[in-house]
């Protein structure tokens, strides 16, 4: 292994490494999945998304720094990052997943393949 690639691959994320998981809404409807997850305290350029196969992974680094001269008495949340994973339905078109970040909100819209989709069949009268 070369030492660029070494470098490259320290500065990943490991993916055994303790991680909280977001709370998380997925509402469905005909079109497609709605997914929400609460990411309090992770800004949008420590926020990664991926899709890759079946796979949705959702990563976020919390970013809550203390003033100078303080120190935390008590802290609940303890890890620094949060990640979660989930397996996409065959149904969902994982090329057309839009997202929205809004005040530690995370919001995806997955819609469903178009081989998925409800479709109308037009009758002929003969």
């Amino acid at each position: 292994m070369s030492e660029n690639n070494a470098v490259a691959k320290a500065s990943e994320p490991r993916r055994d490494e303790a991680a909280l998981l977001p709370p998380t809404d997925v509402i469905e409807d005909a079109g497609g999945i709605t997914l929400y997850a609460d990411l309090a305290g992770v800004p949008k350029d420590k926020l990664s998304l991926q899709v890759e196969a079946d796979t949705l992974t959702i990563e976020g680094e919390v970013a809550l720094d203390l003033p100078e001269g303080m120190e935390s008495s008590h802290a609940e949340v303890s890890l620094p990052r949060y990640r979660r994973v989930f397996t996409l339905s065959r149904e969902l078109d994982p090329g057309k997943v839009s997202a929205e970040f809004n005040q530690g909100v995370l919001k995806l819209r997955i819609p469903k393949a178009e081989h998925a989709q409800p479709r109308r069949i037009e009758i002929q009268v003969a």
